[in-house]
């Protein structure tokens, strides 16, 4: 089969079905992405393309998103059109909705279907923002949340096809929008995702290895920021440490914002959480890594006592399901995302989003008592294979949505493993 991938982080949610096509052979696959200099991966080609226009600064705050999208959107139908000049034209077009990306991409293919990705619809209540008081909303945010849906509302007529990664995520969209799209997350790699007894990841600081003989925590967030709770687990940790003498604290994540309102303060929020809790933190005991290679990731949750997840009603990390798959032993936010993959006492420990006490004390018994919560980590694991492994559950799901929309003749071949 023809496929042509339009996401602007290539591969951001492809990456597991992507992989596995090129695995199997047999496929001719494209993809499009905002890169000046894109990856080389062996078995797809993969081309940048430049927005055809940026909105100015002093843009209409209203339609400045809009704008944006819709010079992504004909980046993308440039870069199509110079496809098709070279001969290729896909049978499946698979791309993320919510950048435009793909806006026009029937004015070039209409023929051609298109399976889009809705990651999540912009709520002006329930949902990010509003939902942690100290960040308050603007008078004025109701209407840029809903002014930045336009993207959704456009590609939920041009797609053939849509697919939601997680229940909470596809309700925040309307219920008009559910017809036409399916519930199936990503997929994890729970078979290369297991614990490792063995383990051991070298602190610098410490001048030794940490293993799970030691009293490790682990925090993670693509960025310390408050959509993920950095603030709150912060909080937390001087009762910690406290409690914990010997315990020692690995951070990883940038220092930057993905989500919501950047800090002001140079350093972003770890230098605001920093001079918040001051001297009341023993800093020597706590590690921030900063972004760190997949296979470190992997050795910092295997030798992890207490792996801590939090984040306000907004798109869930893979990194959680990864943690679970681990079989980590996972103290987590008690909010509407995370309940839908963990339950409280089986597959993990929940807690008050707004309360760091109660998150201390969690994490504390963890620490204290590993014996006691040894069950979670194999629950949470069983649950994550069962419902998210890519290969096993995840997979066949999307083969037979993408097989769905084209002729027999085009189908892929399900898995053994499938059947």
């Amino acid at each position: 089969m023809k496929i042509l991938f339009v996401h602007q982080n290539f591969p951001g949610q492809y990456r597991q079905l992507v992989d596995w096509l090129i695995n199997q052979g047999g496929h001719d696959m494209v993809a499009l992405m905002q890169s000046a200099s894109p990856p080389k991966i062996p078995g797809i080609k993969i081309y940048g393309y430049r927005p055809h226009h940026k909105p100015g600064e002093d843009a209409y705050g209203l339609s400045k998103y809009w704008e944006e999208c819709c010079g992504s959107g004909y980046g993308v139908v440039l870069a199509c059109q110079r496809l098709e000049k070279n001969g290729f034209v896909p049978d499946l077009i698979l791309g993320h909705v919510g950048w435009g990306e793909l806006t026009f991409i029937k004015q070039v293919w209409p023929r051609v279907p298109v399976l889009g990705f809705f990651e999540y619809f912009y709520l002006a209540k329930g949902g990010s923002v509003g939902f942690d008081p100290e960040f308050p909303a603007s008078p004025h945010t109701p209407f840029f949340m809903h002014a930045r849906n336009a993207a959704n509302f456009a590609n939920i007529e041009t797609v053939d096809l849509g697919h939601s990664p997680t229940q909470w995520q596809m309700n925040t969209f309307p219920k008009s929008f559910h017809p036409k799209i399916y519930c199936c997350h990503d997929g994890i790699r729970a078979d290369l995702l297991k614990p490792k007894r063995k383990a051991r990841v070298h602190l610098d600081r410490l001048g030794r290895h940490v293993t799970r003989d030691d009293e490790i925590l682990t925090y993670m967030a693509r960025n310390m920021e408050p959509v993920r709770g950095f603030h709150i687990f912060m909080r937390a940790l001087p009762q910690i440490l406290e409690a914990r003498p010997r315990a020692r604290v690995l951070i990883i994540g940038g220092s930057e914002a993905s989500y919501g309102k950047k800090s002001d303060a140079e350093g972003g929020y770890r230098a605001e959480m920093e001079r918040e809790l001051g001297d009341r933190l023993n800093w020597s005991r706590v590690h921030f890594l900063g972004r760190v290679s997949y296979r470190d990731f992997q050795s910092i949750i295997q030798v992890s006592r207490c792996h801590v997840y939090l984040t306000v009603p907004f798109v869930l990390s893979w990194s959680l399901l990864e943690s679970m798959a681990m079989e980590a032993t996972i103290v987590a936010s008690d909010t509407a995302p995370v309940r839908e993959v963990m339950t409280d006492g089986k597959t993990g420990l929940l807690f008050d989003f707004f309360q760091p006490e109660a998150l201390a004390t969690r994490v504390i018994d963890v620490l204290g008592n590993p014996g006691e919560c040894a069950h979670l980590g194999p629950a949470a694991r069983a649950h994550a294979l069962k419902h998210y492994d890519f290969l096993s559950h995840t997979l066949p799901i999307h083969l037979e949505k993408m097989n769905g929309l084209v002729p027999r003749a085009l189908h892929i071949p399900m898995p053994e493993r499938a059947h």
